[in-house]
């Protein structure tokens, strides 16, 4: 493996052990006492300001009870299912594909929630450092913010400080939701550049009107 490939697989790391730890409901601080890894080491890892070391990820592969494989992304693809069967299914596991191969800065991710069978309870609330803009591309996102209860549809965009306490779930049994998440591990934020137009204000100032009606629903 190239040495470029071996940073990506690292970097990529950290989302996916974030994903696996809130499916399973536990924090920061109950891992690294399950594990013997610093609560602030296992932060740095998931927000990609640390590359994991192999010793981490086979302690944390083993707490998490998941194989390397799936940690590093390289687990087989299933097969494709024949014409005319039900389409595949996405299990309980929602899918993460990270979209930026660095370490640090700001980090990209797509997450796909899979379709439920009846309205879940409120999301579980973690709270973290950094900041995240979150876009629906599919769907109905749930997105539990603070004593907030927002209901996101494809095109609605949310940007919050991760110190507030925050939660998703699929909202609908349509289907899986799809959403891009863009997170700035030190608390960076978007700059929009949006030129003013002619008697319609500058595209910072719909950016906010935008977000002030998705958070009025």
């Amino acid at each position: 493996m190239a040495d470029d490939d071996v940073t990506r697989t690292l970097t990529a790391m950290g989302p996916r052990l974030r994903a696996v730890r809130e499916r399973r409901g536990v924090t920061l601080a109950d891992v690294g006492r399950a594990t013997g890894i610093s609560s602030s080491t296992l932060s740095r890892i998931e927000t990609g300001r640390r590359k994991p070391t192999l010793e981490v990820v086979l302690r944390l592969a083993k707490e998490y009870a998941v194989a390397l494989d799936e940690l590093a992304g390289t687990a087989p693809a299933p097969a494709p299912e024949p014409r005319g069967t039900a389409p595949h299914s996405f299990g309980d596991d929602k899918a993460v594909l990270p979209l930026t191969p660095y370490v640090g800065g700001l980090h990209a991710h797509k997450h796909v929630l899979p379709p439920v069978a009846k309205p879940p309870g409120r999301p579980r609330q973690v709270s973290h450092e950094g900041y995240e803009w979150l876009c629906v591309l599919y769907g109905r996102l749930w997105l539990a913010l603070g004593d907030q209860d927002l209901v996101l549809t494809a095109g609605d965009v949310v940007e919050f400080d991760t110190r507030v306490p925050h939660g998703v779930a699929n909202a609908g049994s349509a289907g899986p939701v799809e959403y891009l998440i863009l997170f700035g591990p030190q608390g960076e934020r978007l700059r929009p550049r949006t030129p003013p137009a002619a008697g319609r204000g500058t595209g910072a100032h719909s950016v906010s009107s935008r977000q002030q009606g998705v958070f009025a629903r």
